[in-house]
């Protein structure tokens, strides 16, 4: 489909918008609407939750037609351990804004504790920390006041350059996840302390990271008591609801899991906009587990980022021994 001259000023308008938010007091975190794939991320009290340990490994392409918009990249890793009856997990996060304008870079470190309130309710609380680096490519930017009005030419970069181009910040986040067989629930606190982002003099200039609140729920409803795995059936409804700052999201949507093979769809709506439907196909095969997620967009800006594009695999590394203490949680994998 071909782009109106108002189509793409709208495009251009959007996009410039979303970047600058990136940069401004309301700086969002990245999203992945495969929340469970990389369960960690969306809340550190998943952290050991399962049989085995894990890798978990994200790929997430925003507005995938236009070139120099959002890539994040996630890999994670975590497993149970009795010894300390608990969970330990470590994720690496990297996320692209316009072609190398803003990379943020972020490892992290968390550990969830497994608390068992009778033989059928499990909670798991978690502490996490972070060390963030973002690193603004200044020099990249072309601003207004560069391009001369008739010749086009673009002139020299004026005014004052960030004093540190590349910055480090640590960061603190908890977690935690109730649990049955068939029911979960959680809810997150990403970003604690609101550290300070700024590039510029950050005595003088007050940019924080806004706290990420995230609260989630889920159950499983098996449809038939197939003895064959290969048969059985089951639908999981969901819900999600994030805010950061003066953004909130919520997703809502259910999967249908029949043996192996995975299918699910999702409605996102961001503050007051309907932002995306999200389609999402699952195969899981022994110890891996792929998922694919197709966002068409909602928004206004559908005529030019009409959608955004996610993968997810994961590898289970080692099965767990029948003595293990971990109760496991039940809940999509993708």
């Amino acid at each position: 489909m071909k782009l109106t001259l108002s189509g793409r000023k709208k495009v251009v308008i959007y996009i410039v918008i979303a970047l600058c938010l990136k940069l401004d007091l309301h700086a969002q975190d990245p999203h992945f609407s495969q929340f469970y794939a990389n369960a960690i991320y969306t809340n550190p009290a998943f952290a050991g939750s399962t049989h085995h340990g894990r890798f978990v490994s994200n790929a997430r392409n925003q507005w995938s037609r236009i070139s120099g918009t959002f890539t994040t990249l996630s890999a994670a890793y975590d497993e149970h351990y009795d010894i300390i009856n608990g969970g330990i997990g470590l994720i690496v996060t990297r996320d692209q804004a316009g072609v190398g304008l803003l990379t943020t870079n972020s490892i992290s470190g968390m550990y969830s504790y497994q608390i068992p309130i009778n033989k059928y309710v499990t909670v798991r609380a978690a502490i996490q920390g972070s060390l963030i680096q973002k690193t603004l490519e200044f020099g990249n930017y072309t601003w207004g006041d560069q391009i001369m009005k008739r010749s086009g030419i673009v002139k020299p970069v004026t005014g004052e350059s960030p004093a540190n181009p590349s910055i480090f910040i640590p960061n603190v986040s908890a977690g935690a996840v109730v649990y049955t067989k068939i029911f979960y629930g959680g809810f997150a606190l990403h970003n604690i302390t609101e550290p300070n982002q700024s590039f510029w003099n950050s005595y003088t200039v007050k940019n924080p990271i806004h706290r990420r609140i995230t609260a989630h729920s889920g159950i499983q409803i098996q449809i038939n008591k197939a003895k064959n795995a290969k048969n059985a059936q089951m639908i999981s409804p969901n819900i999600l609801f994030m805010q950061q700052g003066p953004f909130t999201e919520l997703d809502l949507g259910m999967y249908y899991n029949r043996g192996p093979y995975i299918i699910g769809g999702y409605y996102r709506q961001t503050s007051e906009n309907p932002d995306a439907f999200i389609v999402l196909l699952g195969l899981r095969r022994e110890k891996l587990r792929i998922g694919y997620s197709y966002d068409a967009t909602l928004s206004n800006a559908r005529p030019g980022a009409p959608a955004s594009h996610e993968i997810s695999v994961a590898f289970e590394l080692r099965k767990r021994t029948p003595k293990t203490r971990v109760r496991v949680i039940r809940c999509p994998e993708f």
